[in-house]
């Protein structure tokens, strides 16, 4: 009788292991990927003439920086892409900080929004600026430029009032050849920071915003991730590495209770397809959470690093939507 029992107790050991060995990959990324709060669904809300008026800014911003390629390749618009965002920022009234790096061939810029305490935490919200070898770049990133420029001017009431540090940053060099290189201008911009002491407590990179389908079938992902969102293209992503997870978190909570658009969010490792594609994996490199605001690039848009990335193919109305999401976001920041 004890035999039996042994034997029958070691069979459900075995059952219980091979159980746990079979659910654990999925327990493991359903703990990647949830985040707190609900998406929004249904119709989207008419736009208010601010949204309708900040639509017409973002389109102008893109027109001005991606309707040509600029980059180290294609010099002189790379240099007046830089010189439209400073003037931009100057503009509204800001220092603008130049970083030039490469020989001089790169600049990375930043305008800074004080807090009312020098102790604040700081928070860099950056997107690079340059374009993939012959593409115009309009979304990819002259929309995640646009939306910074923009924010830039909707947050200009807290210089000096802020509760947090923010400082804006624009990046040279993401692209190839220089993505995830000693010249990759977002990587040149954090470790300065560390070297002056000055490390952020965390990073938004907004990157490549302005693409949205309502067809199912329109967004894709790296594999296992298309088990879990949604399969039409219709949303903005919080896209993180797992050391970022309480960052993505608290961000896609934040962004649900001020933003009426659609979101989705999660954490995956760094070896996954697309998940540190951008500037956020820069600031990982100094053990700074980071994550991507992103309309998913080539998971969703066709025209990702061809020279069919134009400033026709952008929604801008969605596009502002996004970008006063996120200014209340900040706004509430902490």
């Amino acid at each position: 009788m004890r035999e039996w029992i042994r034997e029958k107790a070691g069979r459900v050991v075995v059952l219980a292991m091979l159980v746990a060995l079979f659910l654990s990959p999925f327990v493991a990324l359903r703990w990647m990927t949830s985040v707190p709060g609900t998406s929004w669904e249904g119709p989207l809300p008419a736009l208010s003439t601010e949204e309708h008026d900040l639509a017409g800014r973002l389109r102008g911003h893109v027109v001005a920086i991606g309707s040509t390629p600029h980059n180290i390749g294609h010099a002189p618009a790379y240099a007046a892409a830089a010189g439209y965002i400073e003037r931009t920022l100057t503009g509204r009234g800001y220092t603008v900080t130049r970083q030039a790096f490469d020989e001089g061939l790169a600049v990375n810029l930043e305008a800074v929004i004080e807090p009312a305490s020098a102790s604040a935490p700081t928070l860099v919200v950056g997107a690079h600026y340059d374009s993939a070898r012959s593409a115009p770049g309009a979304n990819d990133n002259g929309s995640g430029t646009a939306a910074l420029l923009e924010l830039a001017r909707l947050l200009a009431d807290l210089r000096g009032k802020a509760n947090v540090r923010i400082r804006l940053a624009f990046f040279a060099n993401e692209e190839p050849p220089f993505f995830k290189t000693e010249r990759m201008g977002s990587l040149v911009y954090a470790r300065a920071l560390a070297d002056k002491g000055q490390k952020p407590d965390a990073m938004f990179s907004l990157e490549t915003l302005g693409f949205y389908r309502d067809t199912p079938g329109s967004q894709h992902y790296p594999f296992p991730l298309g088990a879990l969102y949604p399969d039409t293209g219709n949303f903005v992503a919080f896209v993180g590495t797992v050391s970022a997870r309480p960052l993505v978190r608290r961000t896609v909570g934040a962004f649900r209770a001020v933003a009426q658009f659609p979101s989705v969010g999660g954490t995956a490792p760094g070896f996954v397809q697309g998940i540190d594609w951008s500037d956020h994996w820069s600031f990982g490199q100094i053990g700074v959470p980071a994550l991507m605001i992103t309309d998913t690039a080539p998971f969703r848009y066709p025209h990702y690093h061809t020279a069919k990335d134009t400033p026709d193919k952008l929604d801008y109305e969605r596009l502002a939507r996004v970008t006063a999401g996120l200014e209340r976001l900040l706004r509430g920041w902490r």
